[in-house]
């Protein structure tokens, strides 16, 4: 996925945060990152469609899916404006908790095109209903 100014400005307009590192280049290129970066949790907040696009099989039968929350997440690696990110997905626990009801914990990462740090590391968890 890219994620260009245009998207982190739209993500600054939606939360509020216009804080000038992600959406004034001319003062950002003054900063150690050089440019604009990306906000980490628009960053974070890609994983729902990073996992739609990925190849993490779908769970047959499936009636919805909600974000319930996570362990962990960290932010490694800013990700400048114009960067190309990837998500990566491993499955850590698939657990029933109930009738037609399954959480799930998995382990996270976005990577950007050409670094060798990731962007993100997160554990996840989704309550899955079927």
């Amino acid at each position: 996925m890219l994620i260009d100014q245009a998207m982190i400005d739209r993500f600054a307009d939606a939360t509020g945060d216009h804080q000038f590192i992600h959406v004034d280049p001319e003062r950002a290129k003054q900063t150690p990152f050089g440019g604009t970066i990306a906000h980490g949790f628009l960053t974070l907040s890609l994983l729902p469609v990073m996992r739609e696009k990925s190849d993490v099989p779908t769970i047959e039968g499936l009636k919805m899916g909600l974000n319930y929350g996570g362990n962990k997440v960290r932010f490694l690696t800013p990700v400048p404006s114009g960067s190309r990110v990837r998500g990566h997905f491993k499955l850590l626990e698939f657990a029933e908790k109930g009738p037609g009801r399954y959480q799930e914990t998995a382990e996270l990462s976005v990577e950007i095109e050409g670094k060798d740090k990731p962007a993100l590391i997160a554990e996840w968890i989704a309550q899955i209903f079927v």
